[in-house]
């Protein structure tokens, strides 16, 4: 299978390329977004792509926009991708890895929703007996299942500069009150209702992120991916253990080997081995099956 590391589509206007998606205009109303096979981690585009991810990226989240639709609207607006693209090698770049969705606004937050104990959570918890500010029981260990989920909003950085935590007060200074609320409530929402589903497909939900936007009266929508391997982490619920990291259905094989590597995560990226670039697109299609069954 060959991967799209870019898209490239004449017929429409370009409007952005980001660290895994690339964004055109269809009209006033609609963009069109593909889904690359693009790697990002630790905030910098890999230069080696993932064959299929855009892929899965895209079932994965055509599943849970279906799924939890009752719970907040999505960008989606059922407009076939192939249908706004001219020529057969146009639309070969967009098959199976595209949305045309509604165009909105984007907020400029990340609404990161955590379950569990572990990543930067860990680590901020072992210093401060608390996850962006909010203090947790003490004594709890790696991997710990939260007393609840817990809402920790961070910014959007651009390409290459790093996301940071920012506490509820600041995403309502943002964001206004009465949104900030809405995106909280949402948020744990949807994570809360996915968690429980996945589990039932012997996937934990260990923490994951959302992006919302809103239309010309203010409504809010979710917009971007969902609940996907890229903006997840998902374990295998058969070999979840309090106090260890469980292997993940997700990049951890990457950041793993780039961790190992020597790389101090500056510019430029290395080239990741075909080997580890073949375990993470095991994981990311063995989390498909599982969630959607296909």
């Amino acid at each position: 299978m060959s991967a799209l590391h870019e898209s490239n589509l004449t017929s429409l206007k370009f409007l952005h390329r980001g660290k895994v998606r690339d964004l055109y205009e269809v009209d006033a109303d609609h963009l069109l977004i593909v889904q690359t096979d693009r790697l990002s981690a630790f905030d910098f585009i890999l230069p080696t792509p993932i064959p299929g991810k855009g892929e899965v990226l895209t079932a994965v989240s055509n599943f849970w926009f279906k799924k939890l639709g009752q719970v907040i609207p999505n960008h989606l607006s059922g407009i076939d991708p192939e249908s706004v693209v001219k020529t057969e090698a146009e639309k070969a770049q967009v098959r199976g890895r595209s949305f045309v969705t509604k165009k909105l606004k984007p907020l400029p937050i990340e609404a990161i929703v955590r379950g569990y104990l572990v990543g930067s959570g860990w680590k901020d918890y072992k210093k401060t007996g608390a996850v962006c500010g909010i203090l947790l029981p003490t004594g709890m260990q790696e991997a710990q299942k939260l007393p609840q989920p817990l809402f920790t909003p961070s910014t959007k950085a651009a390409v290459g500069d790093h996301d940071e935590n920012i506490s509820f007060e600041e995403a309502e200074k943002l964001l206004g009150a009465d949104m900030a609320l809405q995106v909280k409530n949402a948020t744990l929402a949807l994570y809360t209702q996915a968690a429980e589903y996945a589990l039932t497909r012997g996937i934990i939900i260990a923490d994951t992120k959302f992006e919302f936007g809103t239309d010309g009266s203010g409504k809010l929508y979710l917009i971007d991916e969902a609940l996907t391997p890229d903006s997840s982490r998902f374990w295998p619920a058969d070999q979840y253990k309090v106090g260890t990291n469980p292997p993940s259905f997700d990049k951890q094989f990457v950041r793993d080997w780039l961790e190992s590597s020597g790389w101090n995560k500056q510019p430029p990226a290395p080239q990741v081995p075909a080997d580890v670039l073949q375990k993470t697109a095991d994981k990311y299609r063995e989390a498909q099956r599982l969630l959607t069954g296909a």
